[in-house]
Order: C-alpha cells, then sequence, then structure tokens
C-alpha cells in the first residue's frame, strides 16, 4: 500500500457546478440573476417590516430577521462560485474554507432556529389566542432571537473546530462550490469515525430539537384547527400560518435531498444541483412566499414604493 503525503493544506479546489465552457456563462448569468433577486427580494421585506407600523408583530419580527439571515446565507457561497466562473480560478484557500464552512453553518442553523420561533409564534397564536399579547411580548421576542444568535455561534464553531481537526493529503478536490462538512470529512486522509459521530451527534442535538418542536406545533395547531366549527373559520386559521409552513416545507425539504443525494447518487451533478436549490433557489423564494400569500406584505410595499415615488 502506497504511503500518503498527508499534511495540513493551505488550498483547496472547489470542482464547482460544471467544467463545460458553454455552461460557464449561462450558469454566471443565471446565478447572478437568482442572487441579486435573493438580496432585493429579502431586503424588500426588511424595509416593509421596518417601515410600517402594522407589521410591528412578533411574526413579522421573525420574518425580518429569517430575511436578514437567507441574505447571508445566499451571500456565503455565491460571491464565490460567480468570482471563480469569473476568473476561472477555483481555488479556496484553507483559512477561506474554514470562514466559509463556519458562516454557512451559522446563517443555515440561524434560518432553522427562527423557523422554529415563528412556529412557536403560530402556536401560541392559534392555540392560545386570548393570551396572544401577553405571551408573546416583545421581551420574549428579543430573548428567542437573541437565545438562537448564541447557539447558532456555538453550532457554527462546533463544525469549524472539527473540520479544523482533520488532515487532508497534498492535493484535496472538493466535488462541490463551497466548503461542505460532509464533503470534507470524506475526503480527509486520517481517521473520521470520531468525526462523523461529532458531526452527527451535533445534527440531531441542533437540529432534531427544531424539528421536533415544529412538528408538535403544528400538530397542535392542526388539532384545533379542525374543532373550529365553520369552514370559514378553518380557512382563516390555516392561512395565517399557510406561508410559514410553505417555507418550513421548502427548507427542510431542500435541505434533505441534498444530503439524500449525497449519500445514495454518486453523481456530482445531481449532488451539485440539490445544493444549488438548497442554498441558493431556497432563499429566494422565501419573500416571493410571503409576499404573494400575505396581504399585510402586499400592503406595506406599496405603501412603501408609493412614497418612495412620491419623493
Amino acid at each position: 500500500m502506497e504511503s500518503q503525503n498527508i499534511t495540513h493544506v493551505s488550498e483547496f479546489l472547489l470542482l464547482g457546478l460544471s467544467d463545460d465552457p458553454e455552461l460557464q456563462t449561462p450558469l454566471f448569468g443565471m446565478l447572478l440573476s437568482i442572487y441579486l433577486v435573493t438580496v432585493l427580494g429579502n431586503l424588500l421585506i426588511i424595509l416593509a417590516v421596518s417601515s410600517d407600523s402594522h407589521l410591528h408583530t412578533p411574526m413579522y419580527f421573525f420574518l425580518s430577521n429569517l430575511s436578514l439571515a437567507d441574505i447571508g446565507f445566499t451571500s456565503t457561497t455565491v460571491p464565490k462560485i460567480l468570482n471563480d466562473i469569473n476568473t476561472h480560478l477555483k481555488i479556496i484557500s484553507y483559512v477561506e474554507c474554514l470562514a466559509q464552512l463556519s458562516l454557512f453553518n451559522f446563517f443555515g442553523c440561524m434560518d432553522n432556529l427562527l423557523l422554529t420561533a415563528m412556529a412557536y409564534d403560530r402556536f401560541v397564536a392559534i392555540c392560545h389566542p386570548l393570551h396572544y399579547s401577553v405571551i408573546m411580548n416583545p421581551r420574549l421576542c428579543g430573548l428567542l432571537v437573541l437565545a438562537s444568535f448564541f447557539v447558532t455561534l456555538l453550532y457554527a464553531q462546533f463544525h469549524c473546530l472539527i473540520a479544523y481537526q482533520l488532515t487532508f493529503c497534498t492535493y484535496v478536490e472538493i466535488p462541490s462550490f463551497f466548503c461542505d462538512p460532509p464533503q470534507l470529512v470524506k475526503l480527509a486522509c486520517s481517521d473520521t469515525s470520531i468525526n462523523t459521530i461529532l458531526l452527527n451527534c451535533i445534527g440531531a442535538i441542533f437540529g432534531g430539537f427544531p424539528v421536533s418542536w415544529i412538528l408538535y406545533s403544528y400538530t397542535r395547531i392542526v388539532s384545533s384547527i379542525l374543532r373550529v366549527p365553520s369552514s370559514g373559520g378553518r380557512y382563516k386559521a390555516f392561512s395565517t400560518c399557510g406561508s410559514h409552513l410553505s417555507i418550513i416545507c421548502l427548507f427542510y425539504g431542500t435541505g434533505l435531498g441534498v444530503y439524500l443525494s449525497s449519500g445514495v447518487s454518486r453523481s456530482q451533478m445531481s449532488s451539485a444541483v440539490a445544493s444549488v436549490i438548497y442554498t441558493v433557489v431556497a432563499p429566494m423564494l422565501n419573500p416571493f412566499i410571503y409576499s404573494l400569500r400575505n396581504r399585510d406584505i402586499k400592503r406595506a410595499l406599496q405603501r412603501l414604493f408609493g412614497r418612495t415615488t412620491y419623493f
């Protein structure tokens, strides 16, 4: 068996989405367009919520923070791949890789916990409507966002520490367009059994609780809605959490698709497409889901554009 030159590498090669020269220009245009729409759409949500006093409620407070996290989430990966396509260089340094990995996990976990806080908000609104204003007070909402920030910071540092402990060969090709933790573990030359166990434990702890709470909240919500006597009342109750439920399905559905495709399929293209949907397309669709299905957001945007046009 040949001995491998094992060291702490200074850079990695990102294989990206495709090596076909004819696809580089369309890919650049598509990714740039999606990124601009994502940033603009989420910024409009933030501006609409902050400028309209009617939207100064817990649900929209969490939504504006979710939009901010989505901007950070997509900004972690898309500018890098756009630069790689433009310069034809797919090199990322070891330090940049760890920074990207840490930020990717930070904003991804922040999305996860904010969706959980929004599920709690909908749970209180549907199941305890008379006590909603007392329970979901500004102090609790601020504490939930602050707690989410510190938990995600801890989660990101755990992932960064695990990646830092990995030992790689002198030349490493990452079959993706960003530094994905599971890919880094697979490419390590050292024994990664402990690292894999740690990653699974961290994922179970930081991901299992939010998912469990969301499932519990919506079980109680559906149960409460079904007890509403009139069909109109049931529709109105369900419509208040329809947008949030759509974003939950989009976030967890695409995230699950990424890891299922990476575990089942050996095709680099299929895994890359799944990752693009999760990291690029999903953050773009969130503002559309809320703006198209929410009259309050539509009215706030109309007032915002009307005020801008007037001045």
